[in-house]
């Protein structure tokens, strides 16, 4: 296997692209961000099986956010001596041996730690995904390699959360998760053969991250952020329950409202490209604006199917987008810094939805369901406002 040689700035990494090593990682990617939001169509099954409230398993998102925060900040540091290659085969290898804990798991706390171990594995590969990237594609192709990357997110928006349902309702929650173990184990074969080893570079400090913040409009952008995906979060991760217990859905339909919403996303995807060229400063605003709209109409269009439907396809639409959108903010803001801004940010967006996942769960089960929703228009309308501080200059 091809050694690469790097300095501290990616130049001159690779002549041509690895695109079979790409597009392994991007199978990565789909189980990353598959697994990380499969409970939320398997609440009601899960919570039922370990004798736990639906808000209580909820909180299977809040651990693995929480393990994704530290890992992100601290873990590539402990593995700095690594080679990258190494380091994405840990990460793959522990990402598996998650889904067999869960399955298998006799207990609420052998669960959660199973969840913790899908967080390790976040935080590490999401921090390190972009300089890898820059490891593996020329210097023409990266914008390509990070879209085929991300590709492997936008299926698992789509096809986790409705697929999770439907194979539940047949197989069992259990054996969901246990499907997932043959294709990590795919994966980390794949990788072995085809990923070229990666020197250790010199990361940034969490010094150097947090330094960042000293810029003004970097931090106001951040707590924007912050506040979005809290807020998203909230609401999205109990739609299950919401879903069967308000709009009174059967699984095959629920399932299909599911799959409206990931499909709506896709959209959203494809489109926010043509958006932010023109528009970025309106998209940061108006997005997380709408979406807290939407919030709010759900609380009084719940008990129709057709109407709650409809806003979920628009909830998709709006809501994934945003971390293209704000990616695409803090290039223009910190052009500099952005890969110590990325290990940031990631470390953010999982706190964030472990924040949104522990705040909607006790509001659901203390409160009631439409607490939480309220609660997500709420915080959604804040980020609107230090959006609009945020906004870049130019």
């Amino acid at each position: 296997m091809t050694e690469l040689t790097v300095d501290d700035g990616f130049e001159g990494l690779q002549q041509t692209t690895s695109w079979s090593a790409v597009t392994c990682l991007s199978l990565l990617t789909f189980l990353l961000v598959g697994l990380e939001f499969m409970p939320v169509s398997l609440l009601t099954p899960i919570a039922q099986d370990l004798s736990i409230t639906e808000g209580q398993a909820g909180l299977a998102i809040a651990v693995s956010g929480f393990f994704a925060v530290v890992t992100s900040l601290f873990g590539n540091r402990i593995l700095g001596q690594l080679d990258r290659k190494a380091v994405v085969l840990l990460y793959t290898a522990i990402l598996t041996l998650s889904s067999l804990t869960v399955a298998l798991a006799p207990s609420y706390l052998i669960f959660l730690i199973g969840r913790a171990m899908v967080g390790v594995a976040i935080g590490g590969f999401w921090s390190l995904s972009t300089a890898i990237l820059a490891r593996l594609a020329s210097g023409p192709d990266l914008p390509k390699a990070i879209a085929l990357l991300q590709g492997g997110t936008a299926m698992a928006i789509v096809a986790a959360a409705p697929l999770g349902s439907f194979l539940g309702s047949l197989i069992g929650w259990r054996n969901t998760f246990l499907v997932t173990v043959p294709i990590g184990l795919a994966a980390l074969v794949w990788q072995m053969a085809v990923l070229p080893n990666m020197p250790a570079a010199k990361a940034a400090s969490v010094g150097t991250m947090f330094g960042l913040l000293r810029n003004r409009i970097f931090a106001i952008g951040m707590a924007a952020t912050a506040l979005t995906f809290i807020g998203m979060n909230s609401l999205s991760i109990y739609l299950r329950p919401f879903l069967e217990h308000v709009t009174r859905l059967d699984i095959n339909t629920l399932s299909m409202v599911l799959l409206g919403l990931g499909a709506g996303g896709l959209a959203g995807l494809f489109a926010i490209g043509f958006v932010l060229r023109r528009h970025l400063g309106a998209a940061l605003v108006g997005i997380p604006g709408v979406l807290a709209v939407i919030a709010l109409l759900l609380i009084a269009t719940g008990p129709f199917q057709w109407l709650t439907a409809g806003l979920l396809v628009a909830w998709g639409v709006l809501s994934t987008p945003v971390p293209v959108a704000w990616n695409t903010w803090m290039t223009q803001i910190i052009p500099d810094d952005l890969e110590a801004g990325g290990g940031l940010q990631v470390a953010l967006i999982q706190l964030a939805i472990a924040g949104g996942a522990s705040a909607g769960g006790v509001l659901f089960d203390t409160v009631g369901w439409w607490s939480a929703f309220v609660l997500s228009a709420v915080l959604l309308l804040g980020s609107a406002v230090l959006a609009a501080l945020a906004r870049p200059r130019s």
